[in-house]
């Protein structure tokens, strides 16, 4: 009888331990949640509300001084060879003794120059067509129309250029740009002649965005990223692969690899694909794949901070020396690291993953019984231990970055956007703006004015990258 007792009591003792595990990893969970922030994982600054954490820059303190670096190139504001109005002010008489200086020839000039704007104003052309009756045929004939001129009454392309740079690239919203134009020019523009002209944007650099995505296909390397946005109230995925001189965008519905497979880029990228670790591009083996060091470095952060990981700290600051061994070799022309250099990181890195190990061991779980969730460092040294070729790419291939900062930079205005304008109404605007956006990103990669880039959209000569050409 009181070996059942003593068996029931050891039951409860052993579910209740479970339990305490359980809800002890949930406490450490829910402890790690409110701990993050922008500085020491994935969440975006907008996330941190009013306490905001001290900065804590992943860069290198006390190397450069704050404000222009050497070779930066100023911006001033010089004077024009030929200005557009020349004021001039006589000296009519002197103003110490009143005598007249009319006559007196002028033995010097002092200039000043004022750069201001001239009043804003639609400029309208009027096409008047004339008709003739010929003499020799009786035939009514009539002059041609310049190519565009289709309508009784039109916008031109520059104009239109403009309204679609302030929507697609300043990202304001479609009634902010009906106020400015009626503000500006005294002419209130309908919202759904925005819209137009946005299409018509489109069609008119599709040829441009094949090319990009032939240069993408082929690139040796690229940066791939995706970020949640609302469409039409739904969540649906932003998609980028880009490179640094090219970009392309996407949306669709999905995040994972159905959309990849729909948008059609990554799965033939046969280069080296950098990216933040995404389960999704794992299943592409085509391509070699490069992970974002810079998510590591947080996440190592947060370890340390949070958990008081010794190796956590140990394996951030082996990765900052290993970047700063590559920066110089690349200064100094390198091509490659050094094989006993390369080694010694691999080695110390390895060291690291198993001292980590050692310091968190899997939970003990009851046969029968649930099982506890690993810890957040634990879960960390398995990605670290399974990716390292990924993680250390960077060390052996100089063409490798990092970090996958250039994807994240293309995605960041989208999110701008989003807080400035909400969400996409429809699919196809959504679409819409993924196309124009692509090429002005593109465009601005290589130093082109986005305006003018609009500008030629409009006139049926889009701006192409040079890399682009046959």
């Amino acid at each position: 009888m009181n070996n059942v007792r003593e068996a029931e009591l050891l039951a409860i003792i052993q579910e209740q331990q479970v339990l305490i595990e359980q809800l002890t990893a949930r406490i450490e969970y829910l402890e790690a949640q409110l701990a993050k922030n922008s500085s020491n994982s994935g969440k975006p600054p907008s996330s941190d509300g009013l306490k905001k954490p001290a900065p804590k820059s992943l860069r290198e303190q006390g190397k450069r001084n704050s404000g222009g670096q050497p070779g930066h190139k100023g911006e001033t504001l010089k004077a024009v060879a030929q200005p557009d109005e020349v004021v001039v002010h006589p000296v009519e008489s002197c103003p110490h003794c009143q005598h007249d200086l009319s006559e007196r020839a002028v033995e010097g000039v002092s200039k000043r120059q004022v750069f201001e704007l001239p009043p804003l104003r639609l400029h309208v052309t009027e096409h008047q067509v004339e008709s003739k009756r010929c003499p020799h045929c009786r035939r009514q004939v009539s002059a041609v129309l310049p190519e565009g001129v289709e309508q009784p009454t039109q916008y031109g392309g520059r104009f239109k250029a403009l309204l679609v740079y302030l929507n697609a690239y300043q990202l304001l919203p479609l009634r902010r740009i009906t106020e400015l134009t009626q503000d500006w020019l005294g002419q209130r523009v309908s919202e759904g002649t925005l819209q137009r002209a946005l299409q018509q944007a489109a069609g008119a650099v599709t040829g441009v965005l094949e090319g990009v995505e032939r240069g993408l296909v082929c690139a040796p390397v690229a940066h791939a990223d995706e970020t949640g946005v609302r469409v039409a109230g739904k969540l649906h995925w932003l998609h980028v692969l880009s490179t640094s001189g090219l970009t392309r965008y996407g949306i669709h519905a999905k995040r994972g690899r159905q959309a990849l497979d729909a948008l059609g880029l990554v799965p033939h990228f046969v280069g080296e694909l950098v990216h933040d670790g995404w389960s999704a591009y794992a299943a592409y083996s085509q391509c070699g794949h490069a992970l974002c060091n810079a998510h590591l470095l947080r996440e190592l952060t947060f370890l340390h901070e949070q958990y008081q990981q010794t190796w956590a700290a140990q394996m951030k600051a082996l990765l900052l020396k290993a970047k700063a061994s590559v920066e110089a070799a690349c200064q100094r022309g390198a091509n490659a690291l050094e094989h006993a250099l390369t080694t010694a990181f691999t080695h110390e890195y390895r060291a690291l993953v198993k001292a980590g190990f050692a310091a968190n061991p899997p939970p003990e779980t009851c046969p029968g019984k649930r099982r506890i969730a690993e810890s957040p460092p634990r879960r960390l040294l398995k990605r670290l231990d399974r990716d390292q070729h990924a993680v250390l790419h960077f060390i052996h291939n100089f063409i490798v970055p990092f970090d996958n900062n250039l994807a994240e930079r293309d995605l960041r205005m989208m999110k701008v956007k989003q807080k400035v304008s909400g969400c996409f109404r429809t699919f196809h605007g959504a679409l819409v703006f993924c196309a124009v956006r692509s090429y002005l990103s593109t465009a601005r990669k290589h130093g082109y004015s986005m305006f003018s880039a609009l500008v030629d959209a409009f006139s049926a000569s889009p701006f192409t990258p040079t890399l682009l050409h046959p």
